[in-house]
């Protein structure tokens, strides 16, 4: 069941003339719902106005936080999924025209999909990496948000299964590493925590932001934001990727190197920890 501007219609049959599709003109947040609440609200809802605003789409008055929320709690219960649930919603420009396009109003539609873990849970078993070479991602402010341009991450995607990879690490155009396919990348050195800043072209995660507000509460440990080089990756103790869907991905192998998960581990019992007193 898809959620398409306030109007519930069957998943077999989605909207398909719009400029999201059309031209990429569109962004998104996925979210996970549990228990009838939405993880991180605040910092999706703003995370989306800020996409918004940064290509010049209008904001409809009445898309609220309240707003926000009540559309995509409504979404996972009419999915069953509101227990435990991925959710997530695109936002694009409404009307035709070419690359300019004829208005700057917005049309929604919010899709979901049930997960089986009600908590976040560490993942022990083999996943490895491999840098993706083919295509760089470009250090700028588009590259921060959540736009519905993710070719460089589709074909990274196929890269990775062509290959036998559980993942792909991306590069920007330093060469720099940046991030996963699918979350913010993490390097722990002895007793420093790094991960890429923002403005070497990494996605402003809503997760990325939880990590570090644990990480800089624990002792003995110092956390920074600085590049990631190729080369750093060989000395790490330990690499994980972080998303708001599975919380904190353990990187076990990259090339000829194996790697622990203790403050990996860490973290995660950390997070649901927050998760559950917290109510967020």
């Amino acid at each position: 069941m898809l959620n398409y501007n306030g109007k519930f219609i069957p998943e077999t049959d989605p909207p398909i003339d719009n400029r999201g599709l059309l031209f990429g003109d569109g962004v998104y947040e996925t979210v996970r719902v549990l228990d009838s609440r939405i993880l991180f609200l605040e910092d999706h809802y703003f995370r989306l106005m800020s996409s918004m605003r940064i290509i010049r789409m209008e904001i409809p008055k009445d898309f609220t936080m309240e707003f926000f929320e009540s559309q995509l709690l409504e979404t996972a219960r009419q999915s069953n999924c509101e227990v435990s649930g991925r959710l997530r919603m695109t936002v694009f420009r409404s009307g035709s025209g070419f690359y300019l396009p004829q208005t700057n109003a917005v049309k929604w539609i919010v899709s979901a999909q049930k997960l089986d873990n009600s908590v976040y849970q560490i993942a022990t078993e083999r996943y490895e990496v491999e840098l993706f070479k083919d295509f760089y991602v470009t250090r700028q402010l588009l590259s921060s948000i959540k736009n519905t341009n993710k070719l460089i991450n589709v074909t990274a995607s196929i890269f990775a299964s062509e290959n036998g990879y559980d993942n792909c690490l991306l590069m920007n155009d330093s060469k720099n590493v940046i991030e996963a396919v699918n979350g913010n990348l993490f390097m722990l050195i002895g007793n420093k925590l790094v991960t890429p800043p923002v403005s070497d072209g990494c996605l402003n995660g809503v997760m990325r932001k939880q990590i570090l507000a644990i990480a800089h509460k624990m002792e003995n440990l110092e956390v920074v934001e600085e590049p990631i080089s190729p080369f750093d990756l060989q000395k790490a103790d330990e690499l994980f990727i972080t998303n708001v869907i599975v919380g904190v991905q353990p990187i076990t192998q990259y090339r000829k190197k194996a790697y622990s998960y203790a403050l990996a581990e860490e973290l995660l019992i950390k997070l649901n920890a927050q998760v559950r007193l917290s109510g967020i």
